[in-house]
């Protein structure tokens, strides 16, 4: 196994039997969800263990080359399409499997792991979570987009088409338009999958009726696993 990102772990409960890996937006790190989970409302549910990742820092390209956290380059950037180095995402891909198989080694199985993301942390949980060769729990797609049809057209796992998916945006988004949303549903939906889709009158940011809503949608398929 490579080498392990470093990640913040916060932990519901003394014995998790289940956990989420979420991924920060482009430019942030892995603190920046860490306020959410006692938002969550999981007191009673089944114990979690929260992974928050910190992304490596590289140069993006759209950003003037600056060096900054991010999961992959993005090559040119506006409110309604990315150019992206799609290798980048791969390799990104490969470290968010890596902490699902550390998860494994410490208990937890794969239909008891849930993948989350916000903006470019989300198109990264979505090209992994539809391609792991293993079931998951779930998909929390936060503000974002799916990064390259291309490269989940041949390679959706037949293990996650029934995957449980949680999609949000803000309808007021200039960072990532909600028609990126609403391309990333469509794909899903034409490609047999059933997302829950909400949006919400909020910027390219979270805001506490979404939090409530995710907490509630975990704590459902918690209850039910």
């Amino acid at each position: 196994m490579e080498q392990l990102l470093p990640a913040i772990e916060v932990t519901t409960g003394t014995n998790p039997q289940f956990a989420v890996i979420w991924m920060h937006g482009l430019g942030a790190d892995g603190s920046d969800f860490e306020p959410v989970v006692p938002e969550l409302g999981l007191e009673d549910a089944p114990g979690v263990r929260f992974i928050f990742p910190h992304a490596p820092e590289i140069a993006v390209t759209c950003n003037g080359g600056y060096v900054m956290p991010a999961w992959y380059d993005i090559i040119t950037l506006d409110t309604h399409s990315r150019v992206v180095d799609e290798a980048g995402i791969l390799h990104s891909c490969e470290a968010i499997r890596c902490l699902i198989a550390r998860e494994n080694q410490r208990g937890i199985r794969c239909e008891r792991i849930f993948l989350a993301g916000f903006s470019q942390g989300g198109a990264v949980a979505y090209t992994t979570a539809l391609t792991h060769p293993e079931k998951l729990a779930g998909l929390i797609a936060l503000s974002t987009y799916i990064p390259s049809q291309k490269l989940l057209t041949d390679e959706l796992s037949s293990a996650n088409r029934d995957i449980a998916i949680l999609a949000a945006h803000g309808t007021q988004d200039d960072v990532v338009s909600p028609a990126l949303g609403i391309a990333a549903r469509d794909f899903l939906l034409a490609n047999g999958y059933q997302p829950t889709w909400l949006t919400y009158p909020m910027p390219h940011s979270v805001c506490i009726e979404e939090i409530r809503d995710i907490g509630g949608w975990l704590k459902a398929r918690l209850a039910a696993a």
